[in-house]
């Protein structure tokens, strides 16, 4: 599978955990910034969909400062006598080793995931006890984190597989095309596992009832598979999501 050469930097330069590929700008039309200030590289909100009813928003923000990238998300649900929000910040280095996770929840309860040494430690405070548990992670401190609801963290996957799965050749990007697998960690399912993912090709997918030309890739793991689809002319940006075990649709806002 082959990209257009400029689109693919862009989309390199967003990625947080770009290794070889990151680039020092994004695209021509924006400013550059100031040496050391922050810059968005995405924001906005995706809506969870269940059977066909909004269940759930999440709303996002990345942002890139030198070498370092902060990934937020909260997650409200909008069904329930008492709806619960949950918030998460995942801070990362450029080469992709994890700085920090924090995660909670209004009904209490958060947990911290951190380096320890080459490995990873969480720490675990539950709404019945204010003492932390802890429990290490035999990962490596690159592991991706893919936490339960934040969708925004899929399309940090997503930039983390293109970097490292496409290379130029002949004026152009060209992929793999076998399955990458990554180690991942779930911090709040205190667990860890391993999944695959893999470019399937453009595919015209309607979004918000208009037909878009999209790119489709496929992520796997031992018990779940979902279809993701990015926009390859937008820095490859998470669109839609299709979870069709759970009657799940996550689109874009």
């Amino acid at each position: 599978m082959k990209f257009d050469r400029t689109t693919f930097r862009a989309a390199a330069f967003l990625l947080a955990s770009s290794l070889a590929l990151l680039t020092p700008s994004l695209a021509r039309d924006k400013k550059e910034p100031k040496p050391g200030a922050a810059q968005t590289v995405d924001s906005g909100a995706f809506g969870v969909f269940v059977k066909g009813q909004r269940v759930a928003t999440e709303t996002f923000d990345i942002q890139q400062q030198n070498s370092e990238s902060s990934i937020k998300s909260q997650l409200k649900q909008l069904v329930g006598s008492d709806p619960v929000s949950q918030k998460s910040d995942l801070q990362i280095t450029s080469n992709g080793q994890l700085i920090r996770y924090e995660w909670s929840q209004s009904s209490g309860g958060s947990l911290t995931l951190l380096p320890n040494n080459e490995f990873l430690i969480e720490k675990i405070v539950t709404p019945s006890s204010s003492k932390p548990a802890e429990q290490s992670f035999l990962m490596p401190n690159t592991s991706v984190i893919l936490d339960n609801n934040f969708f925004i963290q899929r399309e940090v996957l997503i930039w983390r597989y293109l970097a490292a799965n496409c290379n130029p050749e002949n004026g152009s990007m060209k992929c793999k095309q076998e399955p990458a697998e990554f180690g991942i960690v779930i911090p709040q399912d205190r667990s860890s596992a391993r999944i695959r993912i893999s470019l399937v090709g453009p595919e015209k997918v309607t979004w918000h009832g208009a037909e878009r030309n999209l790119m489709r890739l496929n992520l796997k793991g031992d018990d779940f598979e979902w279809a993701l689809w990015v926009d390859d002319s937008d820095h490859f940006k998470l669109m839609r999501v299709a979870i069709p075990a759970d009657n799940t649709e996550v689109v874009r806002d």
